[in-house]
């Protein structure tokens, strides 16, 4: 693979999609509720305006978590199963399929990315003016998770549109996934702890929470924000597996770097083999 023909090919699909109306009504819809949820949503609490960056973070962990799948699935689904006519021209230049796809991918993540990185610059300029720098970092690893799972969904839906060459029918599995890893995983996996005891139960909650990415962004995002009290079960396993907070989220981004690679090889043997 070459890199400057998968730069290439990114590069116009970055134009495609900041020219796309949902590129910016994502925009400016998550720089509206990231910029409200900052402000107001602390309240419940007792706290008022803006607050720091550790308590704007956990205000829109839950947005990030709701929102950010459920967009990277349909920006993606939307990118892979575009205009056929435009695909087809594009495999039909001297380029690789894998080339194709990979620059397509940082295209759109790099338009999505823009798009998020927007509203949490807009949250954060309010939270230094209001109450100086002190958790940036925190706050930056925080939209470094965010973008990881952003890029974690689009990997699924490459996969998804690869695999189901229909837009109709990849748009529906998408939704599936959402469904799945955003509202039902953590029923299933608490349902399952109920038919096993003490030990066992720990180890698979520890084991089931590395099959679910929103989980994993969720209880790393936890540790960096030493939200310990608020963990929930398969967080606290990790950290009694592990013994640790760093340890506990090297090994969650290392899991979340599994999610990205294997969908997107998987896509890449699918799009080997089909006529296009």
């Amino acid at each position: 693979m070459e890199l400057k023909i998968i730069l290439d090919i990114a590069k116009q699909e970055l134009i495609i999609n900041i020219r796309n109306k949902w590129t910016l009504i994502f925009a400016v819809v998550f720089g509206a509720l990231v910029l409200s949820i900052s402000y107001f949503g602390m309240r419940a609490e007792g706290f008022s305006g803006m607050q720091s960056f550790t308590r704007t973070s956990a205000s829109i962990l839950n947005l990030v978590l709701y929102l950010v799948p459920l967009v990277a699935l349909i920006m993606g689904t939307l990118s892979f199963t575009g205009d056929k006519g435009a695909t087809e021209l594009l495999y039909s230049q001297p380029v690789l399929r894998s080339e194709v796809q990979l620059g397509k991918l940082l295209g759109v993540f790099g338009s999505m990315a823009l798009s998020t990185l927007i509203g949490f610059a807009l949250a954060g300029t309010l939270v230094v003016a209001a109450n100086g720098v002190g958790g940036l970092v925190r706050y930056s690893m925080f939209v470094a998770l965010a973008l990881l799972l952003a890029l974690v969904f689009l990997c699924l839906a490459a996969l998804v549109a690869t695999a189901n060459q229909r837009k109709a029918k990849a748009f529906g599995v998408s939704l599936f996934l959402w469904f799945f890893f955003v509202l039902f995983y953590d029923l299933l996996a608490i349902g399952a702890t109920l038919w096993l005891r003490g030990g066992a139960a720990n180890t698979f909650l520890f084991l089931s929470l590395f099959g679910n990415p929103v989980d994993m962004v969720r209880v790393a995002a936890l540790i960096i924000l030493d939200g310990v009290t608020i963990f929930g079960a398969a967080g606290a396993a990790l950290l009694r597996f592990l013994g640790g907070k760093m340890a506990s989220v090297a090994l969650l981004v290392l899991g979340l770097s599994v999610w990205i690679i294997f969908p997107l090889w998987f896509s890449q043997r699918l799009l080997r083999r089909q006529d296009i």
